[in-house]
């Protein structure tokens, strides 16, 4: 999900709109190659420090321990992250923006610190990780846009910036619904290991609680876009509502009745839906500079 938003952001919104733009093809694979490789190696360290959870909430899907060993999940950690902040050093020189380089040493380190302590914070991890996933959009706007920015081209680039923020902070909410509901799905294996999770910490009933409240946040805030910026796009407005709106109302209810592990791991696997649909509404914007174009 992470090449396909990246790829969308920059040949469905950037390159239709005919900005100034910093990446070619190789340089938009380079900054993915990046992207997925540190994500990988957070994936890996977070399943090595996960095994004695895993053993309960997912017995039948244990990969390190079971497929391969901890020590060669440790050498594909390592190798990733060389991969990936390699490619970030790279990325970094390529479009002069040296500076950028410490982004990927920084999510690295995060992704590290995340996955051996702050994901048994309450809802610090799930902030944290969130934040990382609307950082993968970002990261788009910080390489293709910045670094060709100039006086004269400051508007437009700003704008389709604020069009992304806008996409990345959808994508923070909806994932961070996604780790609640994943934290109240694996309360008894994180409780066996010693975690203190939400869920742990205050009890499934308020953070069940949380949960509704949170989940009205994205569903108000697509209709306010959808109603501020897209009303004028018939397209546009139609697959808003058939797609993102609709599911997140379901989602909504079904967060409201929500009791047992497998409604939690159907709400985690609604809302990954929600924001794989609410992604590939980039592929309307080229509908938008048709609208302007015709008006």
């Amino acid at each position: 999900m992470i090449v396909l938003v990246q790829f969308l952001i920059k040949y469905a919104l950037l390159e239709p709109f005919g900005v100034d733009t910093a990446l070619d093809f190789v340089g938009i694979s380079v900054l993915s190659l990046a992207t997925i490789c540190i994500a990988a190696a957070g994936n890996i360290i977070n399943d090595i420090n996960d095994i004695e959870t895993d053993f309960v909430n997912k017995p039948d899907k244990i990969i390190v321990g079971s497929g391969i060993s901890e020590k060669a999940a440790y050498n594909l950690f390592i190798t990733f992250n060389i991969i990936g902040v390699a490619s970030g050093f790279y990325l970094s020189h390529a479009v002069n923006k040296a500076p950028f380089f410490t982004i990927f040493v920084l999510i690295s380190a995060l992704l590290y610190v995340y996955s051996t302590t702050l994901k048994q914070m309450p809802l610090i991890g799930n902030l944290v990780i969130s934040v990382l996933v609307g950082l993968s959009l970002i990261i788009v706007g910080l390489f293709d846009l910045l670094p060709v920015m100039t006086p004269q081209n400051r508007e437009i680039q700003l704008t389709l910036f604020e069009v992304i923020w806008h996409y990345a902070l959808f994508a923070f909410m909806i994932n961070l619904l996604r780790e609640i509901a994943k934290d109240l799905e694996d309360i008894n294996g994180d409780y066996k290991a010693g975690m203190n999770t939400l869920p742990i910490a205050i009890g499934r009933a308020r953070t069940r609680t949380i949960l509704i409240i949170l989940s009205i946040i994205p569903l108000l805030a697509v209709i306010y876009y959808v109603i501020n910026t897209l009303y004028n796009i018939q397209v546009a407005v139609l697959y808003f509502l058939a797609v993102v709106v609709a599911p997140l109302i379901f989602t909504f209810i079904k967060t409201c009745y929500a009791k047992s592990k497998q409604d939690y791991h159907q709400l985690s696997n609604l809302n990954k839906l929600v924001m794989l649909f609410g992604m590939l509404s980039l592929l309307l914007y080229k509908f938008a500079i048709l609208n302007s174009i015709h008006d």
